[in-house]
This record gives structure tokens, C-alpha cells and sequence, in this order.
């Protein structure tokens, strides 16, 4: 993933170990502080999803939490589909 800092020329690459229809976790060795606003930019198996978001909190050193804000309806259907799929390859898809 990149997360790209408002008025940033250039992103920084990070990891995303959370992920849900609101939000996400960064990991990132330089966290962004709380009230920073970025654009996040996710890659998975050929497919791309991406929001503005809002540092909700900020972990020193670990990483950041991370509220979307205006998730285009394109994307959204993206976000949708990947924990749709998460939650069948944990729980198996319902019969």
C-alpha cells in the first residue's frame, strides 16, 4: 500500500494489517500524527482501492489507525469484495 500525505509530492509504502468498511491499520515506521489527512492507496491480487482518510491515532515507531473518508462507490464495491472474501476464507462460504 502507499499513503500519501495532503501535500506530499511523494507517498511512502506501508502495510495495512487491519482492514474493515471504515478504516484500516498502517503499519509504517513514521506514522503520520493524529488529524493528518492522506490519500491511501491499496494494491491486492490485481486489484486497487483507494480513499482520502483522517489519522484517527498514531503508535510511535508501529503505525497509525486510519478513518476513510469519501470512499468512491467504485472502490467501495472493491473494499466489499475483499472482506467478503476474507471473512469466507476464515468462517467458509455459507451454504
Amino acid at each position: 500500500m502507499e499513503v500519501i500525505e495532503t501535500g506530499a509530492p511523494v507517498g511512502i509504502a506501508a502495510r495495512v494489517t487491519e482492514l474493515s468498511l471504515y478504516g484500516c491499520y498502517v503499519e509504517i515506521s513514521n506514522p503520520l500524527p493524529k488529524g493528518a489527512h492522506a490519500v491511501l492507496k491499496v494494491y491486492s491480487e490485481g486489484r486497487y482501492f483507494e480513499s482520502q482518510g483522517t489519522v484517527l491515532y498514531s503508535q510511535p515507531s508501529l503505525g497509525m489507525g486510519v478513518g476513510f473518508l469519501n470512499v468512491n462507490p467504485h472502490y467501495l464495491t472493491v473494499l466489499k469484495s475483499w472482506l467478503i472474501e476474507s471473512a469466507q476464507a476464515k468462517f467458509g462460504k455459507k451454504a
